[in-house]
């Protein structure tokens, strides 16, 4: 009777049987082919892992591993981060929360100064959040669109590059999809631990950016969407955005107080919000739509963005999409840096896959669906490659060999002024302090307007103890243009160093 109720049973949920046999075997197919993606991602990135920091975002990362090179020569005093261009003062300035530079400057007492270290950890945390949005967009658009959304996610152009730059945008931006994809699981589970592990992850992302703050978008949104008017009274979402907020609260009031007190006076992204002209946001949309995803995914993610709006989750895309035009839109002249932009990519990414998902539930035939997957992967590649490889460019090649040069011909003790355009580029590698020139309260003013401007300026570096002048190829006509400074230059420095790249002067002291 039993083995005849068994046997019945199995009868009756045959087609069931299969049918999840198949998912089964299809959800696994699906994982593999992200697995893969992922791999071949992460060898990307660490193709010129060991590159100096010379390359389009130099100024940036320079800025990056001098605060990890001070904590290293100086001590570990974390909350006190320090930059190199303040001259003869201790440089404190207010930065993002500065794990990513301590944990370099760790690493920096068991290998030695390498660049790959600080490079390799933005490569990590991306590898690490690839699992989570895989599984996230699996959730929230389905599978076929999940693995076609990891793969616009892992060679989107932008993502390469800061995927393996020495910057905070990749390890904040992969901590908030982490966040976002258990903040998603404690909607459906209503399990504590979720909750609490999105909170941590989601604080450390704005602890580290603070842009990241708009990953509350479609936070808000999943919450809204589940729990309704009541959601914002909930206890567990106070705790929530409690903990996920309180910490940069403290984080971010410490670093202002730090740039009000300190000498440059600085809090690194200050004066990005800012309204701009139609023009400047038409560059913006330009850059968007080739040199951050390339054209084929802006297209495929307008085109997603369109098909996927019968799907209830995915609609907490549209909320973080709209966040994103916003912030670009207030923070337009913070988005001269192309790096804000990147919260676009997983974005993009996702509504791209579901374009591809729409597309192929429309083709009948497996060939037609494998060829023009193909050629839609290889045509996405291809674009990726042209649009990534401007960012490899080493343009600040000459400003390392200049602060290679200082490092060897000058006193560690000296103090350089440099025409470098505001890359310091000059200062880490020389491992010298000093000023950028012109500076104004110690930042970077600009090309002067006249020779009396340059020597006014120089004069009050030198009362302040400065000993050397350095001038690269990129300012050198500052040397012709400028004919009342040249000859005050002659007067009162000695060229010391001259090559193609760069000129070094020592000046005479006062």
């Amino acid at each position: 009777m039993r083995a005849g109720l068994r046997y019945g049973t199995r009868l009756t949920l045959g087609p069931r049987f299969v049918k999840t046999r198949f998912v089964r075997i299809s959800q696994d197919r699906h994982r593999k082919l992200a697995v893969a993606i992922g791999l071949v991602a992460i060898a990307v990135r660490l193709l010129a892992i060991n590159q100096p920091f010379i390359d389009p975002w130099s100024w940036r990362q320079s800025d990056v591993a001098a605060i990890a090179r001070n904590y290293f020569q100086n001590g570990f005093h974390f909350a006190w981060t320090q930059i190199d261009w303040a001259g003869d003062q201790p440089g404190y300035v207010g930065t993002e929360f500065p794990i990513l530079p301590l944990i370099a400057a760790v690493s920096y007492k068991f290998g030695g100064v390498h660049e790959w270290i600080g490079r390799i950890q933005a490569v990590i945390l991306f590898a690490a959040s690839l699992p989570f949005f895989f599984l996230l967009m699996r959730d929230l658009l389905g599978s076929v669109a999940a693995v076609w959304a990891a793969f616009f996610y892992s060679f989107a152009p932008l993502n390469i590059v800061t995927g393996r730059a020495f910057m905070p945008d990749v390890p904040s931006l992969s901590l908030a999809l982490i966040g976002l994809y258990f903040f998603l699981r404690w909607i459906e589970t209503q399990q504590t631990k979720h909750m609490l592990a999105s909170a941590i992850l989601t604080s450390l992302s704005i602890l580290i950016k603070l842009p990241s703050i708009l990953i509350g978008a479609p936070i808000a949104y999943l919450a809204w969407q589940r729990f309704g008017a009541d959601a914002f009274r909930r206890g567990s979402l106070c705790i929530f955005a409690a903990v996920a907020l309180l910490p940069s609260v403290a984080w971010y009031l410490h670093a202002y107080f730090i740039a009000q007190h300190f000498y440059p006076h600085h809090f690194f992204g200050a004066g990005g919000i800012q309204l701009e002209s139609p023009a400047w946001y038409g560059k913006i949309a330009q850059q968007i739509a080739t040199s951050t995803l390339t054209p084929l995914l802006f297209g495929l993610g307008i085109f997603g963005a369109a098909t996927a709006r019968s799907t209830t989750q995915a609609r907490a895309l549209y909320a973080w999409l709209g966040a994103m035009i916003l912030f670009i839109v207030v923070a337009g002249y913070g988005n001269r840096h192309q790096w804000y932009q990147l919260p676009l990519v997983p974005i993009a990414a996702a509504f791209a896959g579901a374009a591809c998902a729409f597309v192929a539930s429309k083709l009948s035939s497996h060939s037609t669906r494998a060829a023009l997957s193909i050629l839609l992967a290889g045509s996405f590649v291809f674009l990726a490659f042209v649009h990534a490889q401007p960012f490899y460019r080493p343009i600040a090649a000459q400003l390392r060999e200049a602060g290679l040069e200082l490092k060897r011909t000058t006193a560690p003790d000296s103090l350089i002024i440099a025409a470098d355009n505001g890359d310091p580029a000059i200062f880490y590698y020389g491992e010298r302090k000093g000023w950028h020139f012109l500076e104004k309260g110690g930042i970077y003013e600009g090309n002067p307007s006249d020779s009396q401007q340059v020597i006014v300026d120089l004069e009050q570096l030198r009362r302040r103890h400065a000993t050397h002048l350095v001038f690269t190829a990129n300012t050198f006509w500052w040397l012709d243009y400028y004919e009342e400074f040249a000859q005050y230059l002659e007067r009162n420095a000695v060229l010391v160093t001259a090559t193609s790249d760069f000129k070094i002067y020592k000046l005479n002291q006062l």
